[in-house]
């Protein structure tokens, strides 16, 4: 199935890359009154709650067709949310956010060979390829210094490994939900979500013990990260791979730290990197050489 990029696609991309370049400011707002295994697994659970009331109420469909492949489906689960919010939350203990946030782009490069050889037309061409690394290349300018510093912890190397461990959970994810058979989109976004919800929630028990009371100012800021970037941002992920592919939906990576720096500016008065521009000209550079074709097709038709 040819990826069908249309300016909608476009539109979900950019909402994407605004609502997961705010969510930052939001989790760090709800850190102040939860732990982080709890606060994932609070965000996961409220948006499946809220997911599954509406999956319902439309008649609770999944599969469209005859084939149905559940086994797929849970590693598709595991692997979108569940997995990789456990790894980033306990790998970040010990490495610099900018060393995350590396990560997190680093999906992008990893999507582009995993969909050329297990996804029909998702093509790994030269100008694709230069395309994605010179936006690479531009989140890394932009994050500046703290890209690739050091913190000195004992266990750094494998903070690392787990940062990058759940950038590969992420690659892995998209390509395998665009090889899954049929599906409702709701239903899909929904069941995903359940099957992360299941997987997170003992693990915050285990890990972190017991649910900790929380205020109602925490509790607010929860299920807002529960209903839009989660919730929302899931049916938008789930069409985006479904429609136009997995390594158009990659290209969130690079919006996303562009958004955080922003808004961080706007909303909390954080300093403006100096790089701001030449990162922001490198991504813009590298998002139109990768995706010329699409473009064109858009505008030029």
């Amino acid at each position: 199935m040819t990826p069908n990029i249309t300016r909608a696609s476009w539109l979900m991309i950019l909402a994407l890359g605004l609502t997961w370049g705010a969510t930052f400011m939001v989790i760090e707002i709800a850190l102040r009154g939860i732990t982080p295994f709890w606060l994932a697994a609070a965000r996961i659970g409220f948006a499946a709650a809220l997911m599954t009331a509406v999956w319902l109420a439309r008649g609770g469909r999944l599969f469209l067709g005859a084939e149905r492949r559940w086994g797929d489906m849970i590693v598709v689960g595991a692997l979108s949310s569940a997995v990789p919010f456990m790894l980033l939350s306990w790998g970040q203990q010990y490495v610099t956010s900018g060393f995350a946030g590396v990560s997190m782009a680093a999906v992008a490069l990893m999507v582009l060979p995993l969909a050329h050889v297990l996804v029909p037309g998702e093509r790994m061409t030269l100008r694709r390829t230069a395309g994605f690394a010179i936006g690479f290349v531009g989140v890394v300018v932009l994050i500046g210094g703290q890209a690739f510093s050091s913190t000195g912890a004992a266990l750094e190397p494998f903070g690392r490994a787990a940062c990058l461990a759940a950038a590969g959970c992420y690659a892995v994810s998209s390509v395998q939900m665009r090889r899954l058979p049929p599906v409702d989109p709701i239903g899909l976004a929904t069941v995903l979500l359940i099957i992360g919800a299941a997987m997170v929630l003992p693990a915050a028990w285990i890990v972190e013990g017991p649910p900790p009371s929380v205020d109602g100012q925490t509790l607010a800021v929860l299920a807002l990260l529960g209903l839009v970037p989660t919730a929302g941002a899931n049916i938008l992920r789930v069409v985006v791979i479904r429609t136009a592919g997995p390594t158009f939906m990659s290209l969130t990576n690079y919006i996303v730290p562009v958004w955080s720096v922003v808004l961080g500016a706007w909303i909390l008065s954080e300093p403006l990197p100096p790089s701001l521009l030449w990162a922001l000209a490198l991504i813009l550079a590298g998002v139109f050489l990768s995706q010329w074709g699409a473009l064109r097709r858009l505008f030029w038709r």
